[in-house]
């Protein structure tokens, strides 16, 4: 049975609109993305860490209920889990505000066996975001991407990297391109490129990745997707919609485009066809994963 593996962190996401809270929701970007495929019925584990309190009670609940495995969600006794505060503006893009417990960035308990235990031959890791490359917890998550990469499973990193992290990309950019070796595919946006490299040019960052992962998919907000495989680059345009919130948006674009590929699409055009499918899903509501109307298409088709 292929299961997808996120490796993420798992935050408890507060929404605001106009400075009043809307809706809280356990989130982070590889948790939103596995808790929607999870909601499709797809096999998944999460791989994470949370605290003792009651807000990591509510984070494994929420997992169960989606269909969600949390038997490698790391507990850590005696910390908080983190929240997340999402502003929508008048255009209901999000801008986030972070609180974290930082002695609680452990993965505790996760031995070579149990490992060998998670991920098969065949299965799906998508991974991301500064969890992947936080060098404090980096040797648990790199044995864990190599025991994928070696088992042959199929990668997908997504970068995600924040505004916020800046100041640590001298110790954390060897980890980044890293990951890209290790990956099947690398996704990331135009300003995680500009943060990066400080390169502002599509074919200048493929170049620039291209040694390390062949295939990168390049998004830019609303402006067209670029895929690159090998020397061949394709576009494609991202449907305008009107958006209720966008938090969530990329984390449901990967998911949408794992799920297509678990349903043994192959070709570039239709996997970002579902990918843009479940990212407009989200953006048309309040919360982090997939509505039930589209969770009932899927299931028809």
């Amino acid at each position: 049975m292929q299961r997808v593996i996120g490796i993420g962190e798992t935050v408890l996401d507060i929404l605001f609109k106009n400075d009043q809270p809307q809706k809280a929701v356990p989130g982070g970007s590889t948790f939103n993305s596995i808790v929607s495929l999870g909601r499709a019925g797809v096999p998944c584990a999460m791989v994470t860490q949370t605290g003792s309190d009651h807000i990591g009670d509510i984070i494994c609940d929420f997992l169960r209920q989606n269909g969600v495995s949390d038997e490698f969600v790391c507990r850590q006794p005696n910390t908080k889990s983190h929240i997340t505060l999402a502003f929508l503006d008048e255009n209901n893009d999000a801008q986030y505000e972070f609180y974290k417990d930082h002695a609680s960035d452990l993965l505790d308990g996760l031995t070579n066996e149990r490992m060998s235990e998670l991920i098969k031959e065949g299965d799906i890791v998508l991974f991301g975001s500064f969890f992947a490359i936080n060098p404090v917890i980096r040797p648990v998550v790199r044995r864990l991407l190599y025991a994928a990469h070696n088992v042959g499973a199929w990668l997908y990193y997504d970068i995600n990297f924040r505004k916020n992290h800046i100041a640590d990309l001298p110790d954390v950019l060897p980890n980044i391109e890293e990951n890209m070796r290790l990956a099947s595919v690398v996704r990331g946006s135009m300003e995680d490129f500009a943060y990066l490299f400080g390169l502002q040019d599509a074919d200048a960052i493929y170049e620039r990745v291209k040694p390390l992962c062949p295939t990168l998919i390049l998004t830019d907000g609303a402006q067209s997707i670029r895929v690159y495989e090998q020397d061949q680059m394709n576009t494609y345009d991202v449907q305008k919609i009107e958006t209720v919130s966008t938090v969530g948006a990329g984390d449901n674009f990967n998911a949408g485009y794992i799920y297509a590929k678990r349903q043994g699409l192959t070709d570039q055009a239709s996997l970002i066809s579902m990918a843009q499918r479940w990212s407009q899903d989200v953006c048309q509501q309040i919360g982090n994963n997939i509505s039930d109307e589209l969770v009932k298409q899927l299931t028809l088709s």
